[in-house]
């Protein structure tokens, strides 16, 4: 797995979780999550970016490289327990550290790191562009699940989900990629990464994978680029044959009548427009035309499903406020949290 070339990266050394008999490899490229995670472990993660304290853990042996030493979710109280975070750290040699694993973050497809190179993109709205990747070797992942993605001259990879379903043997995944005003990775990926460019991408990551043993009809809510996973959860609800005869509402938000995209994909989707409905919404309708609904995304949701929400399966993305707001209307619609899946960006 430490293998010393550019793909594998050079090795940093083993981590053992104490009083278990729990042991991988991470190399220079990775850390200690995604490592545990490509190895099969439930290591604890969420966003897999420094931002949740999901991943909290405690150095008993050895040294790591702390990649976000001024992460403002480690408290005070942590920072005195000598606790760092899993997903933003490496060791420096072979390390013991002190972490809870748990089943539930065993990885249903273990993460694969490996070239892959830029065969299309396409415009989708004024700021999102779709990105084509196509790798030599296939990997699977789960409809809604996300990647990180190393972009040249960015100092850290960055997670986005892909918009596109796995289908052994195609190795295209696609991203819709929102450009972020002023952002390193995104300004990056628009203006200097051109088709026939390769780069590392590993995946899959995520907890908002679609749940084909539900017995519900499913939402999904988009809002910007959130689109590209509530995307993938769609068309995995189409092909699959365990959720045949269900229903699948997609509400999709943004500002302006620019920002709503999603129904050209869908459209394409068996079931469109019988089981497949969409619901586009914009919270600044100003002087346009629009014809649709007005209003914050999740306000449109609460008034158009009321009291029956909790007969949903819920898939939900976009801006961190957004998905703040429709967990909180969720919760106090009174859906179970086992209902309800997102993955938190930050």
């Amino acid at each position: 797995m430490a293998g010393t070339d550019s793909m594998h990266g050079a090795p940093a050394g083993v981590v053992r979780v104490e009083k278990s008999d729990v042991h991988f490899a991470c190399d220079s490229m990775d850390t200690i999550t995604r490592a545990g995670l490509k190895a099969g472990f439930g290591m604890p993660y969420e966003c897999n970016a420094g931002g949740c304290g999901t991943c909290r853990f405690e150095v008993v042996e050895g040294e790591v490289e702390d990649l976000y030493p001024d992460a403002p979710v480690l408290t005070d109280r942590d920072r005195k327990r000598g606790r760092k975070l899993a997903c933003q750290s490496r060791p420096k040699g072979d390390v013991v550290i002190r972490q809870r694993l748990e089943d539930m973050y065993i990885p249903h497809v273990h993460p694969m790191r490996q070239e892959y190179t830029l065969v299309a993109i396409k415009d989708i709205t004024h700021d999102i562009k779709e990105f084509r990747f196509r790798s030599a070797k296939p990997q699977r992942f789960l409809p809604g699940q996300y990647a990180q993605v190393f972009i040249p001259g960015v100092s850290a990879p960055r997670g986005y989900s892909m918009a596109s379903i796995a289908n052994e043997p195609q190795t295209d995944w696609d991203f819709q990629i929102r450009k972020k005003p002023g952002g390193e990775a995104t300004t990056a990926l628009f203006e200097r990464v051109k088709v026939g460019d390769t780069i590392q991408i590993d995946g899959p990551y995520g907890h908002a994978f679609l749940r084909e043993d539900s017995t519900r009809d499913v939402i999904c809510v988009a809002g910007g680029s959130g689109v590209s996973p509530m995307l993938s959860v769609a068309r995995g609800f189409a092909a699959s044959s365990k959720l045949k005869g269900r229903t699948l509402h997609f509400f999709m938000g943004g500002r302006a009548p620019r920002d709503i995209c999603g129904e050209t994909e869908l459209c394409e989707l068996p079931g469109w427009g019988t089981n497949i409905h969409f619901h586009p919404g914009i919270s600044e309708p100003g002087d346009t035309d629009w014809k649709g609904k007005s209003g914050f995304i999740h306000e449109i949701v609460k008034e158009t499903h009321g009291e029956t929400m909790p007969e949903f399966e819920w898939y939900f993305a976009g801006p961190p406020p957004m998905v703040n707001a429709m967990a909180q209307v969720l919760i106090q619609a009174g859906v179970p949290l086992t209902q309800q899946h997102f993955d938190r960006y930050f």
